[in-house]
């Protein structure tokens, strides 16, 4: 018997997850940004996603929905509020905006620390696309000029407390009504009463839908980044 052929899945054009690894393909071939491995599927190079390093991967690896639902649309403009040192961004650009931005996509990526626009800004330079932008994401007159029209998807990881109030003000400002938000909510940067991280992940989803939105799930990011969850709501009004 010849052997058979490992199984894979594309959840878009450039976002394949193999076995239980996830890849993109690289939009500056050759280049690792974060130290992960390149490796070439059928003469394409990608780059593994690190689920460890990447709350947006944790998330599409722990979802028990068709993980493509979490990705937004290749090729459109979509925000990322705490955006660190580029590790999500990056696979982000891969998906969405291809080498050279082919598919003429924009990703809008607001840090507040410095040491982090330096890491965001020398990836911009290699990929088009990527705008790097030093500011709070509670601050929005700092920065929303840079964003005159809402966009369809939106992320959001910051460790402050009041995440959810910042993702609530965000959304009304930048996100379309049908618009897709993803908010990382750390338990221990949320002050709560010692009841426990179920009653606060309840608490927090139930204010999502007191203000506007439909949860569509909430991920427990458990193994990947403990005491995490994302929740992924759609803003409905």
């Amino acid at each position: 018997m010849g052997k058979s052929k490992q199984r894979y899945d594309m959840l878009s054009w450039a976002v394949r997850l193999e076995g239980r690894s996830l890849w993109s393909e690289n939009a500056n071939p050759g280049v690792s940004v974060y130290g992960e491995s390149l490796r070439k599927f059928s003469g394409t190079e990608y780059r593994r996603w690190d689920p460890t390093r990447s709350k947006l991967a944790a998330a599409i690896m722990r979802t028990k929905r068709n993980k493509s639902l979490l990705l937004p649309v290749a090729g459109s403009t979509i925000l990322y509020l705490g955006a660190g040192h580029g590790t999500s961004i990056s696979h982000l650009h891969d998906h969405l905006c291809g080498a050279d931005n082919d598919l003429n996509g924009r990703i809008v990526a607001v840090d507040l620390a410095p040491r982090c626009l330096r890491d965001l800004t020398h990836l911009a330079s290699a990929r088009p696309g990527l705008v790097a932008i030093l500011g709070d994401a509670r601050k929005h007159f700092g920065w929303g000029v840079l964003m005159p029209h809402q966009v369809n998807w939106l992320f959001q990881d910051v460790a402050q407390s009041g995440q959810v109030e910042i993702f609530i003000d965000a959304c009304r400002r930048f996100l379309t009504v049908g618009g897709l938000g993803l908010l990382s909510l750390k338990a221990a940067s949320e002050r709560w009463t010692g009841e426990g991280e179920h009653v606060l992940f309840t608490k927090v989803e139930q204010q999502l839908i007191e203000n506007g939105f439909d949860v569509e799930e909430s991920i427990k990011l458990t193994g990947y980044e403990d005491n995490h969850v994302l929740f992924v709501a759609r803003r409905v009004e």
